[in-house]
């Protein structure tokens, strides 16, 4: 049992998910994000509201924290100067606040959009190189080399979790990148809970049939997902269309972000649903 945890983002969908596992991993769990009331809180949780883009701010909720798990941000692709802050900075308030207070480790919510301009049929691996989608996707690659060097130079383990598709399955590419809440969850208490990670990447991917990557590599986190987009297959596939291979959207792992100009919305149109969990 640790003595405290930090979430940020967690007024957001996935981090709406990992309240309740998080609150039974330390005697303190302290969610963050920009809301005024998070509502009904957990056991042992308590709520602080802030801007990640104030290290003022990040150093006095990281205070005594074991581990942060670290979701804030904007979920988006959006104008530059709006990555710039939440994303970006934010990136860098969150490790500087956890150096400077002698956090652990870090648990990070990447993205498969750090990658998402490789050819979706490529299979490629943890070490393929950053290929950003959009800013957004950008961010993600400078969190990731942030993350690295934190390592690397003050001793601040990281776990990167490229997540993919982490929402109900309502499209062909998702019967490949769904990562299920449930796997969502058992992959950051992984992230927590094995004893030496330095810095790590791992894919955030359910045990699909179709996945587009190997995850091999990370194994040694103990991350076994259960869950396998195959069986919305049969439904998904008679409704969709022939698609449009002239369209990057169908090439490439980024999907809709793949696609989209530079700071417009991706997630426009994702068609994903919004069941983010009350308590």
């Amino acid at each position: 049992m640790l003595n405290k945890i930090v979430l940020t983002g967690a007024a957001g969908r996935l981090g709406s998910y990992l309240r309740e596992p998080l609150s039974h991993l330390a005697t303190e769990l302290v969610s963050t994000d920009l809301v005024d009331d998070l509502g009904k809180l957990y056991p042992g949780e308590r709520y602080q509201k802030a801007d990640l883009a104030s290290l003022e701010q990040m150093l006095e909720i990281v205070d005594g924290a074991d581990m942060v798990v670290h979701f804030g941000a904007i979920g988006d692709e959006a104008p530059f100067d709006d990555i710039l802050q939440a994303n970006i900075i934010g990136a860098y308030n969150v490790w500087e606040a956890a150096y400077r207070n002698g956090v652990r480790r870090v648990v990070y919510a990447s993205s498969v959009h750090a990658i998402g301009m490789h050819d979706r049929t490529a299979g490629i691996g943890l070490d393929a190189p950053h290929k950003p989608d959009t800013y957004y996707g950008l961010a993600k690659c400078f969190a990731e080399d942030l993350a690295s060097l934190y390592w690397d130079k003050r001793g601040v383990e990281a776990v990167c979790l490229r997540i993919f598709s982490c929402a109900q399955v309502t499209n062909a590419r998702a019967l490949g990148t769904w990562l299920s809440y449930d796997d969502l969850i058992h992959l950051v208490e992984q992230s927590i809970t094995t004893p030496v990670t330095k810095f790590t990447v791992v894919w955030g991917i359910s045990n699909n049939d179709r996945c587009p990557v190997d995850n091999s590599k990370a194994k040694f986190l103990g991350y076994r997902p259960k869950d396998n987009a195959e069986q919305f297959a049969a439904e998904i596939l008679a409704q969709t269309p022939p698609l449009d291979l002239h369209d990057p959207e169908h090439l490439y792992l980024g999907g809709p972000f793949a696609s989209v100009e530079l700071g417009n919305s991706g997630v426009a149109t994702m068609n994903i649903i919004d069941d983010t969990k009350s308590n």
